[in-house]
């Protein structure tokens, strides 16, 4: 199984402004936007950091997602959360040829924790033997900033704040996360087992 990312985070959905206050930077000087692209950047990686860590697609994208074999016949659970869609499914032999699947054999289950791709009638679309099925989904919380609950939002400012703070000293932070920003991001972690099998 593999997962990858279709589309990324324009920076016009990034709150550089407000992350900008949160630092409490000088404002009303020519030079205002010099950082911008290096607040940008830890931004970035505070999102990247805090998703890894909760499993959760904060700001909207698109991902496609190969699977080899169904965990389940007639269900699927996704490996990200929350998804709002399913653009396409494609079933893909071992020469490459790609066959798409009709949207009235399966639908999305939505779910804030384990969404879930569940068949219409019996079972989901065979995998071809050698070959996979892509699924294409639209995942996270909305397009902007603003859609991001606000205890998220407020852990990606922490976090990309200890990153702009400790940025000249990496043995400071190592692998470990701040305390404000894990007592944050707690109730949107869920354990996987086996994809996120039938809870």
């Amino acid at each position: 199984m593999m997962l990858v990312e279709l589309s990324s985070v324009p920076p016009a959905a990034l709150a550089v402004a407000g992350f900008k206050d949160h630092l409490r930077l000088g404002s009303g000087f020519a030079d205002d936007g010099l950082q911008d692209e290096t607040l940008e950047g830890f931004l970035r990686a505070a999102l990247a950091a805090i998703e890894a860590r909760t499993g959760k697609v904060l700001l909207e994208r698109e991902f496609r997602w190969t699977v080899t074999a169904w965990r389940d016949r007639d269900r699927q659970a996704l490996p990200l959360a929350p998804v709002s869609a399913i653009a396409a499914m494609v079933q893909v032999d071992r020469h490459g040829t790609r066959i798409p699947v009709t949207a009235s054999r399966y639908t999305l289950q939505p779910d804030q924790h384990r969404p879930a791709v569940v068949a219409f009638g019996t079972s989901l679309p065979s995998i071809p033997r050698g070959g996979h099925v892509e699924i294409d989904l639209l995942a996270g919380y909305g397009p902007d900033w603003s859609d991001l609950p606000a205890d998220l939002a407020q852990a990606v400012l922490l976090l990309a704040a200890h990153f702009y703070e400790y940025r000249s000293d990496a043995a400071l932070h190592g692998n470990s996360m701040p305390f404000s920003v894990t007592t944050l991001i707690e109730r949107y972690r869920t354990v996987r087992l086996f994809m996120g099998g039938r809870s």
